[in-house]
């Protein structure tokens, strides 16, 4: 009866809107919100919610509907909807903090995360790149892998929030092997796929048209490919991304590996924006995360779709009991 905790973001954007969605549900564990508790009452009141918003102190029970467990995370400044404040910085990530200290210590499942706003982050003079480098940096470890999932599509990065001019030196054929050895692995395990069919976008149009277009399928790509494929992996090598993603293509397939952030995300949002969910392969805990931004405009409208985070919540429930 571990926790899940939730971290509710960015507090002048939807996060706290979705996260109170979540006193609808009834589940089998414990969902813990990291939130500042007044600021969850305030916009309950905004969104005219009746939740009743518990603090947490390591109750061992199911969550109820119309309850939510809240572990209160103070903030530094009042929130005005859709205003950001670099003085709330501090605030999400000890939201993160604590969410990955209670993973990686044993006193929870994992986590799963609503969206923050990256630049305020920074401008309060922390370098911060996102969720998963954050994460990855906190448990310690080499590389994650950033994968995103609708119900029949899953596409894992080889780079992620990196400026497009970056991308060709960043994929290396060890940052390559790196990322592959991961997606594997969790795949089979997490994901409890014995034998995973993997295709790969080429970095280059038409996958470099053999040379033509670019060498990095050549020189670098598909040398990798190839060290998998002789051990009996079922794995591509590099394919166009304009035909790869066509559903004949698709229909065996259970991962595809991108080499960019922006070649494969914007398909699969496509196909399931709103129902897709953010998950860390590589962690030694559970990572998911929603698939959309803070929504700023959207703030305690009431106008907040919070599918995303229930699917991320039940994802990462699902893979607790695995």
């Amino acid at each position: 009866m571990l926790p899940l905790y939730v971290t509710s973001g960015e507090p002048a954007g939807i996060g706290p809107d979705i996260c109170l969605s979540l006193a609808e549900r009834i589940d089998e564990r414990p969902i813990v919100i990291l939130a500042d508790l007044e600021l969850l009452k305030q916009r309950a009141d905004q969104l005219g919610m009746n939740v009743e918003l518990i603090p947490y102190q390591g109750q061992q029970k199911s969550s109820v509907s119309g309850q939510l467990f809240v572990e209160h995370v103070p903030l530094a400044y009042s929130v005005a909807l859709g205003q950001l404040d670099s003085a709330n910085a501090a605030y999400v990530l000890e939201q993160l903090r604590r969410s990955a200290d209670y993973a990686m210590s044993g006193q929870s499942v994992g986590v799963a995360t609503a969206p923050v706003q990256k630049s305020i982050i920074n401008e309060a003079g922390i370098a911060f790149s996102g969720h998963t480098e954050y994460y990855q940096e906190f448990a310690g470890i080499d590389r994650v892998v950033m994968m995103l999932a609708t119900k029949s599509l899953r596409v894992a990065l080889v780079t992620t929030h990196l400026p497009l001019r970056d991308v060709p030196n960043a994929i290396t054929k060890e940052r390559l092997h790196q990322v592959i050895d991961i997606l594997i692995h969790d795949l089979k395990t997490k994901f409890k796929i014995t034998e995973p069919h993997i295709l790969v976008c080429g970095l280059n149009p038409h996958a470099g048209e053999d040379g033509y277009l670019g060498r990095e399928e050549i020189d670098v790509i598909n040398p990798v490919l190839e060290t998998y494929r002789v051990q009996g992996i079922e794995m591509s090598l590099s394919l166009p991304a304009d035909t790869l993603f066509t559903p004949e293509n698709l229909s065996n397939a259970d991962a595809v590996l991108v080499m960019y952030h922006d070649q494969g995300l914007p398909v699969l949002k496509s196909q399931g924006f709103g129902e897709a969910v953010n998950i860390t392969l590589g962690l030694p805990f559970i990572r998911t995360s929603v698939d959309h931004g803070t929504a700023l405009s959207l703030a305690g409208t009431g106008q907040a779709k919070a599918s995303s985070l229930h699917v991320a919540v039940d994802l990462a429930l699902d893979l607790a009991r695995q």
